[in-house]
């Protein structure tokens, strides 16, 4: 018995697998983590399901916007190693950190240089190279594939930190402009809250101010004494017992990144870690650097100084014993708590490798009532589409026991593929409910082909008889199936926005028609017409 109805069984297996992936406590979405001062609050799930609705069907924010900088192909290096190129690079171009020059190697003696500080401009960036004994071949404006690579990574980081449910960012490719995009896509969310979350590249770094005769003003600053990737273990933003906001986080030291040992030594020095401790005044002046006899660290976020604070005594002793890197653990102190959210936030989804040209780019807000209209008049057009499928096809064939499994067999592979999507949480939109009818139109198609080829030479009077008939038909819908999935594959693979979807679910939809439902209507019509 389940040998004969095995397709059938395999079949009910997917419908159970797809329900339980749609209405399952235990598949819904996680909800992100809500901490002090958020004004976020996510639902799990939308709705009965544990579907996520796009943001057609949700109503957000969708941006899409250039990575700024410049990319010089064929620099020689001149026997220069990469790190040496950048720093050299980077001293020709005022304000501009070694951090911001990226260079790649192609060749034995020459690569890529690539330029992220969003104020070079591709003059100056030329003129940088040429001062620097860097011949190159041209530049192009943009990045390259790895910083592209990074930036979708943090972004995304940061839209899961924020606790923002359904975001999603994936970059696409603009054959008109020939330029390479960011989507960025929060539903629910407004397009200022997005804005402010993303534009930032979010670089933290700690800087020491401190005293220094041979300079005019009469003080230095020690610049990047610790940055991004030199903290570990970053705690969420919290209050100590004077009701202060801080971050605990440690400092990276090992092998390779002794930051810990670095740090306490550069505190030594400078003075901040000094016998009984340190006093900042940094912000005690109007305008905003203050008279100050002790060193300070100085909390530095988008190259703004957002907190100066000094040392207390336990821990400038540690620090000048060397004791202190063994453990090495403080807070970061920071002047409200939305800065300490803030800087906990960048801090756990790392910079931005290049600033977002949100100006350059283009950004839409659908409100969440719209998106409420656009579910209702989706699931109008679906009830529609089946209504009119169901109408033809029983008008065709008059037969109950032809047209009503045909018609059951055609949408259960849309009720797999809503079990599909709510499993890996791909978010539905109006591409994805394209894909669907596109689905159901292939499947009654190829349900047709194989009814008319299985009734259209008499009756069915044996298994054998049948057998031979559905393997013709079988084999036009095998070829239109492969067909179908090549046609719809540079679609998928290319960086073409909401078409990815409507491609990805379409050749989703022909599989499971050819491997499942398919067989499994063949089943169903051969225990209707076959006599023996």
């Amino acid at each position: 018995m389940i040998k004969e109805n095995w397709r059938l069984l395999l079949l009910a297996v997917f419908i159970l697998a797809a329900t339980f992936a749609l209405f399952s406590p235990t598949m819904a979405p996680e909800s992100p983590d809500v901490v002090e001062g958020d004004d976020v609050e996510q639902q799990a799930s939308e709705g009965l399901t544990n579907l996520q609705y796009g943001l057609d069907l949700a109503g957000g924010t969708r941006i899409r916007a250039p990575l700024l900088g410049f990319v010089a192909d064929g620099v020689e290096f001149g026997g220069d190693t990469p790190s040496q190129v950048a720093q050299n690079v980077a001293n020709e171009l005022p304000d501009t950190d070694s951090t911001d020059v990226n260079v790649e190697q192609r060749t034995e003696d020459g690569g890529e240089v690539e330029v992220t500080d969003a104020g070079v401009g591709r003059e100056e960036f030329a003129g940088a190279l040429e001062a620097a004994g860097y011949p190159y071949d041209s530049i192009s404006p943009g990045v390259t594939d790895e910083t592209r690579s990074a930036a979708i990574r943090v972004i995304d980081g940061k839209i899961n930190e924020a606790g923002l449910s359904g975001g999603s960012v994936r970059q696409v490719f603009d054959p008109g402009a020939g330029e390479h995009f960011l989507l960025v896509e929060v539903p629910g969310e407004d397009r200022s809250d997005v804005i402010e979350l993303i534009e930032e590249r979010g670089t933290v770094r700690i800087d020491i101010y401190y005293p220094d005769d041979e300079v005019e003003d009469g003080y230095s600053t020690e610049r990047s004494v610790l940055v991004q990737d030199d903290f570990e273990n970053i705690g969420t933003a919290q209050r100590d017992e004077a009701d202060r906001p801080y971050v605990p986080v440690s400092v990276v030291n090992e092998e390779g990144n002794p930051a810990a040992e670095r740090f306490q030594d550069a505190a030594a020095e400078f003075g901040v870690a000094q016998p009984g401790g340190s006093q900042c005044t940094y912000f005690s002046e109007e305008d905003g650097v203050g008279e100050t006899v002790d060193p300070c660290l100085l909390l530095v976020v988008d190259d703004e100084v957002v907190n100066a604070f000094g040392m207390q005594p336990g821990l400038a002793d540690s620090m000048r014993d060397g004791s202190w890197a063994n453990d090495p653990g403080f807070r970061l102190m920071a002047t409200d708590f939305d800065d300490a959210q803030r800087i906990s936030l960048n801090l756990r989804a790392g910079a931005i490798p290049a600033q977002l040209g949100i100006e350059q780019g283009t950004s839409s807000f659908i409100s969440p009532t719209q998106g409420e209209n656009f579910r209702l008049f989706g699931v109008i057009i679906g009830a529609l589409a089946v209504l009119a499928v169901a109408g033809m096809v029983f008008l065709r064939y008059r037969q109950p026991k032809v047209a009503l499994p045909m018609t059951v067999t055609a949408f259960s592979e849309v009720y797999i593929l809503l079990g599909f999507a709510a499993l890996v949480q791909y978010p539905v939109d109006l591409a994805v409910v394209a894909g669907f009818i596109a689905v159901v139109g292939t499947g009654v198609d190829d349900l047709v082909i194989i009814a008319d080829e299985v009734m259209s030479e008499g009756e069915v009077k044996s298994r054998k008889v049948f057998d031979s008939r559905f393997r013709r038909a079988f084999w036009v819908i095998g070829a239109a199936a492969a067909t179908t999935i090549i046609a719809m594959s540079p679609l998928m693979i290319l960086s073409l926005g909401d078409l990815s979807g409507f491609a990805i679910f379409t050749i989703l939809g022909v599989l499971v028609g050819v491997l499942i439902t398919r067989p499994a209507y063949g089943d169903i019509l051969r225990r209707g017409l076959t006599h023996r």
